[in-house]
């Protein structure tokens, strides 16, 4: 795989990444961006690189599984935050926002897991995983850590809307893969 391809399909998979940490982001104050935009870029890039890491490695028999079900997980995790994020729309932010824990872990597996299916794919082709995961997993480090500082930009803008436009967002994100499984592409 030459290097364009690589660098293109590294912002791609970091496409939901950013989305989700945009999202993330509107729920931080503005003093704690720059350390939610760390934990954020270290969650996402560091699954975003791991999963391709074990699709590889796993290769056709888990592929199958993840084709067959990756829709319906991504939906299922993406509309529970998403949901939640519209309901909470307007509250007064926590003082910690939840940047860690069981909650970055779902949305870190929910938004990486078709990058499973790409180290399945690079298995097949013979491409070497270590390069792939590495620049995979700096390119959604510095894509999600620059989505969250974003983020708390807009939700110092416009933080209510912002909220629920970042809920639907995310629920519209899981329908798309939901859709796309559906129509075969």
């Amino acid at each position: 795989m030459d290097a364009l391809t690589l660098l293109l399909l590294s912002v791609s998979l970091a496409m939901d990444a950013f989305a989700v940490s945009v999202c993330g982001g509107m729920k931080l104050p503005a003093d704690k961006k720059f350390i939610g935009g760390i934990r954020y870029g270290l969650w996402f890039g560091g699954f975003q690189a791991l999963m391709p890491f074990l699709g590889y490695h796993l290769g056709c028999f888990f592929a199958v599984w993840a084709d067959a079900y990756s829709h319906w997980i991504i939906l299922a995790i993406l509309s529970w935050i998403g949901i939640g994020m519209i309901r909470e729309a307007g509250e007064e932010p926590d003082e910690k926002p939840d940047v860690k824990g069981i909650t970055m872990l779902g949305l870190a597996v929910a938004t990486s897991i078709d990058a499973l299916g790409v180290g399945v794919g690079f298995a097949f082709d013979g491409i070497a995983i270590g390069p792939a995961v590495l620049e995979i997993g700096t390119m959604t480090f510095c894509i999600s850590f620059l989505g969250c500082v974003f983020g708390a930009w807009i939700g110092m803008v416009g933080k209510k809307k912002a909220e629920q436009a970042g809920g639907i967002v995310l629920i519209a994100i899981g329908l798309k893969g939901v859709i796309a499984h559906f129509l075969g592409s």
